[in-house]
């Protein structure tokens, strides 16, 4: 039993529903520039230990400064997760290919481990998740998914697919709890990820967080990140602050207690950062 639990707390990847293996904490780099910034990030993920996460994407202009970064910590490509995204512009199957290949240069990488689709756009989602498909039957990409699709633009995606998405990447976080996706995606064997789990450090004040924190003796970040992993859903937070990413990266040591686990996510609000999936302006 001691052993089970040992390997319950420490646990840093999860299987996705392909066989591959993916981290249940990763680095986001969502507004981080091309330079040194962004390459002491990446170097203090590595230096973290376990399996390096890079959560990137085409519209966040840093595709390069990640490959160049991952370069520069002299691990093999292979010691990486490396995921990026396909943006709202690049929609449709031979649109898909072209774009793949250009963040593929971008990033320097002979694969990529995820690629996703970043919003849904219903009229386009069937194609451009075709070529996906044909990229990941090439190998090309290790694992194809989705970011920020709800269960309606799930369900035909579904319908017509030859390969099961196994990621859907959500905002997720104390005051956003998406139960009834989080089952839906559970029962099609689909692997939720969250982005902005710290909804960019707006919970950081939160009195009941704040209270879990001197209890366990964590930081509120260490709270909501073991209580997202807990749950078997990876995190991605947002950091270029080498202190915070270590900070970040030390949840594998305790384990939430049910009742705190539960009162957590009775701080569920229905507020976003980011914006709704059906409202967004982009």
């Amino acid at each position: 039993m001691k052993k089970e639990e040992d390997r319950r707390l420490t646990a840093r990847t999860i299987t996705l529903n392909n066989g591959v293996e993916m981290p249940l904490l990763g680095l986001g780099v969502w507004k981080v520039g091309n330079g040194e910034e962004l390459i002491k990030a990446i170097q203090t993920a590595a230096d973290c230990g376990g399996y390096p996460s890079i959560d990137t994407a085409s519209v966040y202009g840093n595709e390069e400064g990640v490959g160049e970064a991952i370069r520069k910590t002299g691990l093999p490509r292979e010691s990486f997760f490396l995921t990026t995204k396909l943006w709202n512009t690049d929609h449709g199957y031979e649109a898909t290919l072209q774009a793949f290949e250009a963040s593929r240069k971008k990033l320097g990488v002979e694969y990529i481990d995820l690629y996703l689709i970043h919003w849904p756009i219903q009229e386009t989602n069937r194609e451009s998740w075709r070529a996906m498909e044909k990229l990941y039957s090439e190998g090309k990409v290790r694992a194809i998914g989705v970011s920020n699709f709800l269960e309606h633009h799930l369900l035909p995606l579904l319908e017509t697919c030859q390969v099961q998405p196994a990621v859907n990447q959500i905002e997720y976080h104390p005051y956003l709890v998406s139960d009834e996706l989080h089952r839906f995606c559970m029962e099609h064997s689909i692997q939720l990820e969250a982005y902005s789990p710290l909804m960019r450090g707006l919970l950081l004040d939160d009195s009941v967080l704040l209270e879990l924190g001197k209890q366990y003796g964590k930081s509120v970040s260490q709270i909501i990140l073991r209580w997202i992993v807990q749950q078997n859903i990876i995190a991605v937070p947002k950091s270029i602050t080498p202190s915070r990413i270590r900070e970040n990266a030390a949840v594998f040591d305790f384990e939430l207690q049910p009742e705190d686990m539960k009162r957590i996510a009775s701080l569920h609000k229905n507020v976003r950062s980011s914006a709704h999936p059906d409202h967004r302006d982009f």
